[in-house]
């Protein structure tokens, strides 16, 4: 293995930990802190920065600036934006919190392009993009495992974590050879970057069935990144970072697999396999939820690679087989633009609006959960003179589920969690306990279970939805999409990163 190669394995692996110490479980973090409503809002500040990220690298990155040193920046910035966000998680400010996500993602988003043009410009084949990108997939999994060990999975240090991180990958970037900004002296051609030549490709039918069928099913896939940790943390996993990355580890299996399955399945086949992954996954989650059946629930986490492979992978194939090679890049940015940004913009918006419609009971439940392990804390704690705001905390908190108010439900999750964000410090549970944590789900003592069980069955409900969307626009696909001629390209392709 070659220095260059090492240090661009170095770059994916922070690059991506970033992404994973904060993302995973951000719907987790916001509900335990009284801001469940705010979830779908939250997410859908990625799909912005996704859609204007390659007007940001078109117009700046590529012609003006070395692409190593526009990534420095980027993630030092993004960094310090990211170390503000716990004090504003503390205090409940959505609105701020809306624009912190925005603006840190807005530094991130760009920084996806910059890092492969910085590993295709350095490196001699492309054959060895695969062996430098993997190390992306495993900086999330490393990143979930620390969060979901160290305790972090529902509280703010997440977001410190994701900062210094960030600053971590600022200061290496300046580090990295040297990447000439690849369309420097070039003028600037709004047709390139606003994709003119790419859109042209719809006119053909069976890519604009693609297209559509691809932004479409990405409704129904952003429930997952936006709501499984609130599911996971419902349900009682303790870790439930850690146990989320079991579908990346999955992801890294069925990469491997996709070269076999492209040739002999074909686009079709493999995009419906995709779908039908993702239906199965949702059923799964629905059905497991009412009795929290453990075993489905990690088998849908596990289902990841298959959804995720199948369906975007062989995406992003089929779209270099039918855009001419000069507009390669263009028809890759507009399925980027079209799924991670509209599909994934409106499907985080539908699915807030479900959860915050749907689980009546969930902030009353998580603040019952929180308190939980609020009076485990103290009994635990080896500090017993730090106990009295836990325990001043702790009676608020019931006071309010008595009550019923939502306002003083989340005023009193807000102020319970930061009590216990001060004193778990002293009390995290070691590496071992949390080990085993990652596969077993133990409800919290002092939960409710006709709470529980009713906040349970408004889960079914939920998952239900994506699942009918999901299956809805499978058929939808497997009734118009016909190409025959990618059924013959694709018994010449290679490498799915080609």
């Amino acid at each position: 293995m070659s220095s260059v190669q090492l240090r661009l394995q170095v770059m994916m692996f922070l690059q991506f930990f970033v992404w994973g110490a904060w993302f995973a479980t951000l719907g987790l973090c916001l509900g335990a802190n009284g801001m469940e409503g705010f979830i779908g809002a939250a997410y859908s500040t990625a799909p912005v920065a996704a859609i204007i990220a390659p007007l940001f690298l078109g117009l700046v990155a590529d012609r003006f600036f070395a692409s190593e040193r526009v990534m420095g920046l980027l993630f030092l910035v993004g960094g310090a934006i990211m170390c503000v966000v716990p004090s504003y998680v503390q205090s409940g400010n959505t609105n701020m919190l809306y624009w912190l996500f925005l603006g840190h993602l807005l530094c991130y988003m760009p920084s996806l392009g910059l890092s492969n043009t910085i590993a295709f410009t350095n490196i001699p084949d492309q054959n060895e993009f695969p062996k430098i990108r993997v190390w992306g997939t495993i900086g999330w999994i490393a990143a979930g495992l620390v969060v979901g060990f160290s305790a972090w999975s529902a509280t703010p240090n997440i977001f410190w974590l994701a900062g210094v991180a960030s600053i971590a990958m600022g200061l290496y970037s300046f580090t990295l050879p040297h990447t000439p900004p690849p369309a420097r002296g070039k003028p600037a051609d709004l047709r390139t970057i606003f994709m003119v030549d790419a859109l042209q490709l719809l006119s053909n039918p069976p890519f604009f069935v693609f297209i559509l069928c691809s932004t479409l099913i990405c409704i129904p896939l952003a429930y997952y990144y936006g709501f499984t940790s609130n599911l996971l943390g419902q349900v009682g996993y303790q870790a439930a970072a850690s146990t989320m990355t079991l579908g990346q580890m999955s992801e890294i299996f069925f990469m491997l697999l996709i070269p076999f399955f492209f040739r002999r399945l074909g686009v079709k086949w493999m995009i419906l396999v995709g779908m039908a992954a993702w239906v199965l996954r949702y059923l799964l989650f629905a059905f497991a939820a009412p009795d929290q059946v453990r075993w489905m629930i990690l088998l849908a986490v596990l289902l990841h690679g298959v959804c995720y492979d199948f369906f975007f992978v062989t995406g992003f194939m089929y779209t270099d087989q039918k855009a001419g090679k000069d507009i390669r890049g263009q028809a890759q940015g507009m399925l980027v633009f079209f799924t991670q940004g509209v599909g994934m913009y409106f499907g985080y918006m539908v699915a807030g609006i479900l959860f915050n419609s749907t689980m009546t009971n969930y902030a009353a439940l998580d603040l019952d959960t929180q308190v939980a392990r609020a009076e485990q804390l103290v009994a635990n704690a080896e500090d017993q003179t730090s106990t009295d705001t836990i325990q001043s905390a702790i009676a608020n908190a019931d006071a309010a589920i008595s009550e019923g108010d939502a306002e003083a439900i989340k005023r009193a999750g807000a102020e319970l969690a930061a009590a216990v964000n001060e004193l778990s410090g002293a009390t995290a549970p070691s590496f071992a306990q949390q080990l085993g944590q990652m596969f077993t789900a133990e409800l919290p003592d002092g939960i409710d279970q006709q709470l529980l069980a009713g906040t349970m069955r408004q889960w079914k409900e939920f998952w239900l939805a994506p699942a009918g969307m999901a299956a809805a626009i499978m058929v939808l696909f497997a009734l118009t999409f016909h190409d025959r001629g990618s059924s013959q390209d694709t018994e010449d392709a290679g490498d799915p990163q080609s």
